[in-house]
């Protein structure tokens, strides 16, 4: 019986599957000549210049910000401002109000201030000083100053500057205490209804510097009293190591020249003058601001820097009792007889036992104010 061949199923053949047609760009990528060039590398003198540029940069970004930072703190040089007012008037016996004026648009007050009222029977009570502190401290550190002034019989009104004791916080600067002490002017003429011609500035060491330009712009006041101004203030910025190293005269605005607003002064002044031209002393400077005053003046020197408050007082009584449009009140003496200077004797403590000294401000009165 024969046997069959079995059957074989022909398998499909398998195609290959399509290609992807091939985009223009990978057509002429395929087609493009081998290139002949390296690939770029990056030189090393080019790294150093990008180095060196970076450095330059970074130390330019470090001057920037200490040139900043020299700015925002250089005023702590010059100005060193105290919040905590430990003393009052009432510390030795005076009546005084407290204070507060030139409100901003909320009704938030910047200045802190005393108002001190003359007694009712004081011989100067038609007078009221406007009493401008130094760079140091605040208003607690004034009291004494402020009890002299109306020993002589005077009305007070005191202040802080801002960034002083309890008046708002701003960064002390030349132009501030500007602005702050013309608030305090129309605080008196405006809020108490003083007259101009009535109002006195007594200026303390920085403030005799910012007294005397304020009356310098302000013809229609009384008077100015000058305690020590002081020459070139803001050399203390300038001459710090590390003002050597920024801009300083650019960063730094405050200036408080003596000169320019002595010459415009036109009302009456008197300066009381340390007698040794040595540290904060009378330097060629302060007597060339002096003397560029061309209204009525008056000096008085301090023997050793210092003057009893007495004689200060007499000192102060008698330029009150001489300035214009106003009579000598009973028992003072007249001009002539201020000539041996302030009614002192030689061996006043005001002067000194050296004659040479008495000479020397009866000259100036003589000279000055005659």
């Amino acid at each position: 019986m024969g046997h069959s061949l079995p059957k074989h199923t022909a398998k499909p053949r398998s195609h290959p599957a399509a290609r992807p047609t091939p985009t223009a760009f990978e057509r002429a990528w395929q087609n493009a000549p081998p290139s002949a060039t390296p690939p770029p590398t990056v030189s090393g003198r080019w790294l150093l210049k990008a180095i060196a540029i970076s450095a330059v940069g970074a130390a330019c970004c470090c001057w920037v910000a200490f040139c900043l930072l020299f700015w925002q703190g250089s005023w702590q040089l010059l100005y060193h401002p105290t919040s905590a007012v430990t003393k009052t008037p009432a510390s030795l016996g005076l009546s005084f109000d407290p204070v507060a004026f030139a409100a901003t648009d909320v009704g938030t007050t910047r200045l802190a201030g005393w108002w001190i009222p003359a007694d009712p029977q004081a011989a100067f009570r038609g007078y009221t000083v406007l009493y401008l502190h130094g760079k140091d401290g605040n208003l607690g550190n004034t009291v004494a100053a402020l009890a002299e002034l109306h020993a002589v019989g005077l009305n007070v009104l005191a202040f802080d500057y801002r960034g002083y004791g309890e008046s708002e916080f701003v960064r002390p600067s030349e132009a501030h205490w500007r602005q702050d002490a013309e608030w305090a002017l129309q605080y008196l003429t405006g809020t108490r209804q003083i007259e101009p011609a009535s109002i006195l500035l007594d200026g303390e060491g920085l403030g005799a510097n910012l007294a005397l330009e304020v009356a310098a712009v302000h013809p229609e006041l009384a008077g100015i009293i000058l305690h020590e101004p002081i020459e070139d203030p803001v050399n203390v910025i300038f001459s710090d190591p590390r003002a050597r190293l920024v801009p300083a005269r650019l960063l730094v605005r405050d200036r408080y020249d003596l000169d320019a607003p002595a010459a415009k002064l036109r009302i009456p002044s008197l300066w009381f003058a340390p007698d040794q031209p040595t540290g904060n002393g009378w330097s060629a400077a302060l007597e060339s601001a002096y003397e560029k005053v061309a209204a009525r003046k008056m000096r008085v020197w301090l023997l050793n820097g210092s003057v009893a408050p007495k004689e200060t007082a007499n000192a102060l009584s008698r330029w009150l009792a001489d300035l214009p449009n106003r009579s000598l009140p009973a028992g003072a003496t007249a001009i002539p007889e201020l000539l041996w200077p302030f009614g002192l004797s030689a061996r006043s403590p005001l002067l000194g036992v050296a004659s040479t000294q008495v000479q020397r401000l009866r000259d100036t009165v003589t000279q000055k104010l005659l």
